[in-house]
């Protein structure tokens, strides 16, 4: 083998390695091939090809048969060992917390909402608040409208914002997506038991499970979000669809009542009871809602959050699906699975074929997402290495921008009226690294003071698109999100283009050098 190619397929084997090390040492699963669990592993190829041809960002996926790991990827820089965040998929463990309470008889589902918070109440009790029950705000149908969340979020309480807004509908009637009501769900279960959900769950939920590591967003008094802010590992997403799969038993242990999982998972109030059956059946935003899940087309039900983070438990098949990605269509990546991985599901076990298996196998362990091309414009680096611009007026509140270039690393300095950040690009390569910088779509956490997260893991690579032009893209890799950074520069005056996915809308910050 000529030096030529050791040095093209080193780098390979090493990305395939690192990925096995840590499956090897990540997956509590029992791994098996597909054609042993009776899946075709063409069909998953099939699935990842489809995948790569649209516009969704995978950074994920665990298929479990039979309970057992038939396919594990990752999409590189996204690794096993990294947590993702779950968005909504945080309501099905909120309500997992409920359940246990129920079952420990600290509350039931039909306790009155207002009875767990008396000195949080609004002068006027309106009847149809005084009717609100868990129950009612299990299903999403809590009376209000439109969705209070943002109004309650900006509140420094947001029990006392929740229940002093109007509520025009009867309690349990009518379906309306409701992030804060989830939220009142994690107020109560910290009412009754003392501690915050993610601290109530860790013995009853997390440690049977053994998922580790994990963390939680909370308000300004300390009670997690509940609707959204829990961020866990895909593999930990996987055991979680696993144990509703086994009705609440993990190790032949019932650690949550089967009762709880077949209420919790079946279906309590339809969406939209007056839309046409044929909108309805090829939607799966349509097929009925459970307490904090979604019923499924195929008979199937899952959690999922914002941007395509999916747990998608399939009792017909004996198969769970764990899916984390960035995506605007998230019934697109929902119709792949029906499309692809569904139909490749058999009873029986199929013949080995082993060509397919190691095919499969390198696909999974080269997953990576699209990287920038290198363009070497290194001689126009030095008209901006160590130059510091002072920024105009803007609504990111930076102040000045600088720029620092060194074996092959671009190191950006924003400084806004509290904090320095300090940001590492990589030419070719991603550039590892932590920060306390908010990334898109993560602003609207700033803005509503929570707390609970650690810095941000991140990575970044630049490259000049000219000689004037260059280019950061920042991954916040424990998130679905990028942020692509467009610096323009004419000489004594910078453009800076802040850009994130699916959102036409664009930050442009002005900036002069400082002289």
């Amino acid at each position: 083998m000529t030096a030529k190619k050791i040095f093209l397929v080193v780098p390979f084997l090493f990305l395939f390695l690192s990925k096995q090390a840590y499956s090897q040492k990540a997956s509590a699963f029992i791994k098996s091939t597909p054609e042993a669990e009776g899946v075709s592993s063409q069909g998953i190829i099939d699935f990842l090809d489809a995948a790569s041809k649209t516009k969704h960002e995978f950074h994920s996926i665990i298929f479990l048969r039979h309970g057992k790991s038939i396919a594990e990827g990752w999409w590189n820089p996204y690794r096993p060992d990294l947590k993702h965040t779950m968005y909504s998929c945080s309501k099905s463990f909120t309500a997992t917390a409920i359940g246990f309470a129920v079952s420990e008889h600290l509350l039931t589902v039909n306790d009155k909402v207002i009875s767990f918070f008396p000195n949080e109440l609004p002068d006027t009790v309106s009847k149809y608040l005084d009717e609100l029950t868990v129950k009612d705000v299990l299903m999403m149908s809590d009376g209000q409208e439109p969705d209070p969340t943002g109004a309650v979020v900006i509140k420094e309480n947001w029990v006392k914002g929740f229940l002093a807004l109007p509520m025009p509908h009867e309690p349990g009637t009518t379906f309306l997506y409701n992030s804060t009501g989830t939220y009142m769900l994690s107020a109560i279960v910290q009412k009754v038991t003392g501690k915050k959900v993610i601290d109530y769950l860790k013995p009853r939920l997390f440690d049977p499970l053994g998922i580790e590591g994990i963390d939680w967003e909370t308000d300004p008094h300390g009670i997690n979000t509940g609707g959204w802010g829990l961020r866990l590992k895909t593999e930990d997403m996987a055991k979680f669809g696993q144990l509703f799969f086994q009705k609440g038993k993990w190790n032949d242990k019932q650690i949550l009542p089967a009762e709880w999982v077949q209420d919790a998972s079946t279906i309590k109030i339809i969406q939209h009871p007056d839309y046409p059956q044929s909108k309805r059946d090829s939607s799966d935003w349509e097929q009925g809602y459970c307490y904090q899940m979604w019923r499924c087309r195929h008979n199937a039900f899952r959690g999922d959050g914002a941007f395509g983070q999916y747990i998608i438990v399939m009792p017909d098949q004996d198969a769970v699906i764990a899916i984390t990605s960035e995506t605007a269509d998230m019934q697109g990546e929902l119709d792949l699975v029906w499309k692809y991985l569904l139909p490749a599901m058999h009873k029986e076990i199929l013949p080995v074929n082993k060509n397919i298996e190691i095919k499969l196998q390198q696909q999974l362990a080269s997953l990576s997402l699209p990287q920038l091309k290198k363009n070497d414009i290194s001689n126009y680096e030095i008209n901006i290495e160590g130059k510091t611009f002072s920024l105009e007026p803007n609504n990111k509140n930076l102040q000045n921008a600088s720029f620092q270039f060194k074996n092959n690393i671009c190191q950006l300095i924003l400084k806004t009226d509290t904090a320095n950040y300090v940001l590492n690009f990589g030419s070719g390569k991603w550039q590892a690294g932590e920060t306390t910088k908010h990334g898109p779509y993560l602003v609207a956490a700033a803005k509503a003071n929570l707390t609970g997260l650690p810095p941000f893991k991140i990575v970044g690579e630049y490259t000049w698109k000219d000689e004037k032009t260059l280019e950061l893209v920042l991954r916040y890799i424990e998130s679905p999100h990028t942020e692509t950074i467009i610096c323009s520069y004419d000489g004594k005056n910078i453009l800076m283009t802040f850009e994130k996915s699916f959102d036409p809308a664009k930050d442009i910050v002005k900036g002069k050098m400082n002289e």
